[in-house]
C-alpha cells in the first residue's frame, strides 16, 4: 500500500507525464500562483503521495499544515460518501442542518477560550476565519482598531494582507484598511543581543505598549491578533510568558485576544490546539479561528468565542454562503473523532521528539543550520551563512528544497528571508518514513551547503 511506502524515484522531475499536464498548467492558470515543485499528484495516502509518473514522494507539507490525519484516510471517505448521498449543502441562513449544530457543539467543547460558554461559527478559509474574528471583536467591542505583529501571516484578503507583515503579498493593492497596527513579535533567536529571555521578554511587553503610545490609544483597539507559532514568519513560537504579559495587558484595557490557529491547530502543537498551553498558564484568548487540518482537506473554517462576545455581534454582520457545507461538517466531525481516538496529539509530541534530537544534532554538525524551534510537530529550521553573523541562508534553502524533491521527499520554506525549512508532516507517517526523511534531508545540506 501506498500510505506504507518509502520514497522511490522512477524519473527526473518533471517526469513526461507531469511535464506535459505542468504545460497545461502554464497555459490555464495565472503565473502569479506559484509552484516550487514540478511534481503532479496521482493520489495520496497516510504522510506519501504518488505522482502521474509513478515517482513516490514523503510529504512534509501536507498541504501546508491540511493532511495531520494524511491523506485519504479510509473512516474520512466514507463520512463525506455518507453524507453526499444525503445532501451537499443547505445554508444555515435557509434551512437549519444539523451537522453544523453537531460540529459546533463539539468545537465548543474542546476550544479553549477564556468564556467557559462558548459558540462557533463557520467559514471557508483561514482568511475568512481571522476576517470574522476581527469583525466580531470590533462589533463587541465598538472599537476600530487592531493591533497584529512583526512577521505575522493572516491571509490574503485585502484587511488579511494588510494585517499580513511581509508586503510581497500584498504589493500594489492599496489603498489598504485603516486601523491596522503593528507591534514586535519576539524572534528570541534574532533579538537584542546580550539579553536574558526574562529581559528579552520585557524588551517585547514594552515594544506592544509603545503600540498604545505611537499609534492608537488602548481604548480604540479592538483586538490584538496573534499567532501562537508564526506560520510564514518562520516558524517562530511565541514564549509563553510573553503571552501572559500580552494577556495581562487585554485584560488592563478591555482589549480582546484572538489566537489565529490556522496552521496550530488540530494535533499539530501535541494538543488539540496551542492555545491548550496558554488556557493552563491561565492566559487563553477571547476568540480562537482555526482552519486548514479542521476537515482533513474538504475546505472549512471555524471561529470560537465565548458567548459574551459573539452575541455581541449585530445582526447581518456574520455568515455566508458556503460556511459550514454539509459535506465540510461530516468530514470535520470524523477528523476529530480520530485525532481523539487515536490519540494524535501524543503521537504527535512522538515525532516532535525524533525530529528535534536528530535536527538539534545538526546545528553542532552543520554551520549553517543556525536554529530549531517550534512547538511539538510545527517545527522549523533555520539557515545562515554563519553561526557569528547569522546571515539569512535563502538561497542554501532553495537549493535544498529542489534536491529534496528530486530525491523523493517534499519540504517548504518559510520565514521574512525564506531562509527556514518547515516540518509540517502529517501526523500519520510511520518511523520508517520518517527516518528515510531525516536522511534525504541530511544528504541535501551536505550536497548544497
Amino acid at each position: 500500500m501506498l500510505r506504507d511506502s518509502l520514497p522511490k524515484m522512477i524519473t527526473p522531475l518533471p517526469g513526461p507525464k507531469a511535464s506535459a499536464i505542468l504545460e497545461r498548467r502554464r497555459e490555464a492558470i495565472p503565473g502569479a500562483i506559484k509552484s516550487v515543485y514540478p511534481c503532479v499528484i496521482s493520489r495520496g495516502e497516510g504522510a506519501m503521495l504518488e505522482d502521474v509518473d509513478g515517482n513516490i514522494f514523503l510529504d512534509w507539507v501536507g498541504g501546508v499544515g491540511v493532511l495531520n490525519i494524511g491523506y485519504s484516510h479510509p473512516e474520512l471517505v466514507e463520512a463525506v460518501k455518507a453524507q453526499s448521498e444525503k445532501y451537499f449543502h443547505a445554508m444555515m441562513n435557509i434551512v437549519t442542518h444539523e451537522g453544523y449544530i453537531e460540529l459546533a457543539e463539539k468545537m465548543n467543547q474542546i476550544v479553549p477560550v477564556k468564556e467557559s460558554r462558548r459558540k462557533t461559527m463557520f467559514a471557508n478559509s483561514g482568511a475568512e476565519a481571522v476576517e470574522n474574528a476581527v469583525k466580531i471583536a470590533k462589533s463587541c467591542t465598538g472599537r476600530p482598531n487592531i493591533i497584529v505583529f512583526s512577521g505575522a501571516f493572516h491571509g490574503r484578503t485585502l484587511l488579511t494582507s494588510t494585517m499580513t507583515s511581509k508586503k510581497a503579498y500584498s504589493a500594489g493593492l492599496g489603498p489598504f484598511p485603516d486601523g491596522i497596527y503593528r507591534g514586535e513579535f519576539p524572534y528570541l533567536y534574532r533579538g537584542p543581543e546580550g539579553l536574558s529571555e526574562e529581559k528579552a521578554i520585557e524588551y517585547y511587553t514594552e515594544k506592544l505598549e509603545r503600540v498604545f503610545e505611537e499609534a492608537s490609544p488602548a481604548e480604540f483597539v479592538a483586538a490584538i491578533v496573534m499567532e501562537p507559532v508564526q506560520g510564514e514568519g518562520g516558524f517562530i513560537p511565541a514564549p509563553i510568558k510573553w503571552v501572559k504579559a500580552v494577556r495581562k495587558i487585554c485584560d488592563e484595557k478591555g482589549i480582546l485576544l484572538i489566537a489565529d490557529e490556522v496552521q496550530t491547530g488540530f494535533a499539530r502543537s501535541g494538543k488539540m490546539f496551542v492555545s491548550n498551553y496558554w488556557a493552563e498558564a491561565g492566559c487563553a484568548p477571547d476568540i480562537l479561528a482555526t482552519a486548514k487540518s479542521i476537515a482533513g482537506g474538504v475546505p472549512l473554517s471555524a471561529i470560537t468565542a465565548g458567548a459574551t462576545i459573539i452575541d455581541g455581534v449585530k445582526n447581518g454582520i456574520i455568515g455566508g454562503t458556503y460556511g459550514g457545507n454539509a459535506l465540510a461538517c461530516a468530514s470535520a466531525l470524523k477528523v476529530i473523532e480520530i485525532i481523539e481516538r487515536d490519540d494524535l496529539c501524543g503521537r504527535s509530541l512522538e515525532i516532535a521528539a525524533k525530529c528535534r534530537k536528530e535536527f538539534n544534532s545538526w546545528i553542532d554538525t552543520y554551520e549553517e543550520v543556525g536554529d530549531v524551534r517550534g512547538i511539538g510537530c510545527m517545527m522549523g529550521i533555520e539557515f545562515i551563512t554563519d553561526k557569528i553573523s547569522k546571515t539569512p541562508n535563502g538561497k542554501l534553502v532553495s537549493d535544498i528544497l529542489d534536491y529534496c524533491s528530486q530525491h523523493g521527499l517534499i519540504v517548504e520554506s518559510a520565514g521574512t528571508y525564506s531562509n527556514v525549512i518547515r516540518f509540517l508532516c502529517p501526523l500519520v507517517v510511520t518511523d520508517g518514513q520518517l527516518d528515510s526523511g531525516f536522511n534525504i534531508l541530511k544528504s541535501a545540506i551536505e550536497a548544497c551547503r
